[in-house]
């Protein structure tokens, strides 16, 4: 079965994807003249802009969700994955599928609002939804729903769950299946509260979690200032197999900084779309530009602190695709948080086992929670117009029960389903996100056009030619007749 798996795994994760990720990252940032630099200060200025309502959550809300799920195990043990594997240099191929992935988040979070819908009272939208609408193609939409849901609710909780019972065990020798528990009874007691407690919930954790991880992380390379030359300097040199040590790995580095980056990230993976669709905004673009910063935070902050302590310290292993070890300076850790663990006990000495442990906890649970509201949405997308009570429980069900059996099994086999689960969701992503790529691009002109004119942007879909966004042409006839009510009074 694993043989099987790994077969699956490695047609979804060819070199030939690996490379078509990077070019149609570059393809968007030129269509939309890098518009993760041009907009980089209205990002995070537009994460706090706009309120909550009966309907939607506020943008921060969304990003949050959002958040939690890109702010995840990736984070940590992902960054370990890629130096082990890939060598330094993953970590700068990391950082470029970042940047680049940036305007493809914004493409997809941007049709995620301009084909959202509004059902149950709630804002629902996501890929099926823009497949659906903006494609018309139904099967594919479905093909999406189903496959976005069995990631989410079978494949990817196992990775999450892991790392943590994993790390638990490592720190306070609490045993995986009592850690499972845990989980599960927290997770049962938010994911049964709905999208309006996962948001609040999100809000709250995702800010507290990254700040202190970042603290940590500040301190280590604060304590090991000198070291910032040279590890910049291994790091680039690695990437492009020009370094002594790590000169074969190139293709390695390429592959596993690509994959573990859109692990983390998420851009084009089609995740960032369901909580995208669920911000209240004047303009599709506006949570574009925020979940395009989403990317920014989860790997050129949160994996580049993972990644700098452990290379900073020096605490790391790589292997050479033939077996051999090319660094082995942590004889006997396995793969994953034991690196970074090791990194921060060489500074705080018996600190950095129980840090990790408990950063990992909040990263993962979050993670956990932001699949459940994807995966809660594809069910209310395939069974629209009909009594979805039922089915939703079972989804919940199903998640709990996958999160506690990741935290039994072996950090392999949840790692192969995980990535299986997400290469299929980028694959039927990405070729949904290039044919639907003029709406988002129209939608960006209408947006700057309207800043031009010194406006608060609002969207009418008719300015710009996009049929099927019904949300937002009702949008419009509430708008105009809320302003004759005005006019009255």
């Amino acid at each position: 079965m694993v043989e099987f798996l790994q077969a699956i795994n490695n047609v979804l994760w060819s070199t030939p994807v690996i490379y078509i990720l990077l070019l149609i990252g570059l393809t968007f940032s030129v269509l939309t003249r890098f518009l993760q630099l041009r907009y980089f200060k209205e990002m995070f200025s537009l994460m706090f802009k706009g309120k909550s309502s009966e309907a939607g959550v506020s943008s921060f809300q969304a990003l949050s969700v959002a958040l939690a799920g890109r702010v995840g195990t990736g984070n940590i043990a992902g960054v370990a994955t890629a130096i082990f594997y890939g060598g330094p240099g993953a970590v700068f191929w990391m950082w470029t599928i970042a940047f680049l992935g940036a305007s493809s988040a914004f493409i997809e979070s941007t049709l995620a609002q301009i084909y959202k819908v509004k059902q149950g009272g709630l804002y629902r939208g996501g890929p099926a939804f823009y497949i659906e609408k903006g494609i018309g193609i139904k099967w594919f939409a479905v093909l999406f729903a189903v496959a976005a849901l069995l990631a989410m609710s079978f494949l990817m909780p196992g990775v999450q769950s892991n790392s943590i019972a994993v790390a638990m065990n490592n720190a306070f020798t609490i045993p995986n299946w009592v850690t499972g528990l845990i989980l599960i009874v927290f997770l049962a007691l938010i994911i049964f509260g709905g999208i309006k407690r996962i948001a609040s919930t999100a809000a709250f954790l995702v800010p507290f979690m990254a700040i202190g991880y970042m603290i940590m992380a500040v301190i280590i390379i604060a304590l090991n200032i000198t070291e910032i030359p040279a590890t910049i300097s291994l790091i680039i040199s690695s990437a492009f197999g020009m370094d002594s040590i790590f000169g074969g790995l190139l293709g390695s580095a390429i592959s596993w900084g690509v994959i573990r980056g859109i692990y983390s990230n998420e851009a084009g993976q089609g995740t960032g779309p369901h909580p995208a669709a669920a911000a209240e905004v004047s303009h599709p673009a506006k949570q574009g530009l925020v979940q395009a910063a989403s990317v920014y935070i989860d790997t050129l902050l949160v994996c580049s602190a993972t990644a700098f302590m452990i290379l900073f310290t020096g605490l790391y292993n790589t292997e050479a695709p033939d077996g051999t070890m090319i660094v082995n300076n942590l004889p006997g850790v396995e793969v994953g948080p034991g690196f970074t663990q090791e990194a921060i006990n060489s500074v705080f000495s018996g600190f950095g086992t129980g840090f990790v442990a408990i950063a990992l906890l909040f990263f993962a649970f979050t993670t956990i929670m932001a699949y459940y509201y994807i995966a809660e949405t594809n069910v209310t997308y395939l069974l629209r117009g009909r009594q979805i009570n039922w089915p939703i429980l079972l989804v919940k069900l199903a998640l709990l029960v996958a999160t506690f059996y990741g935290a039994l099994r072996t950090a392999d086999t949840a790692w192969l389903l995980g990535d299986i689960g997400l290469g299929i969701m980028v694959w039927l992503n990405i070729i949904a996100i290039v044919i639907l790529a003029k709406p988002a691009l129209r939608t960006l002109k209408d947006y700057e056009r309207q800043k031009a004119e010194g406006l608060d942007p609002v969207f009418n879909p008719k300015d710009v030619d996009i049929q099927n966004a019904e949300f937002w042409e009702s949008y419009q006839t509430d708008n105009k007749q809320e302003a004759k009510k005005q006019q009255r009074y």
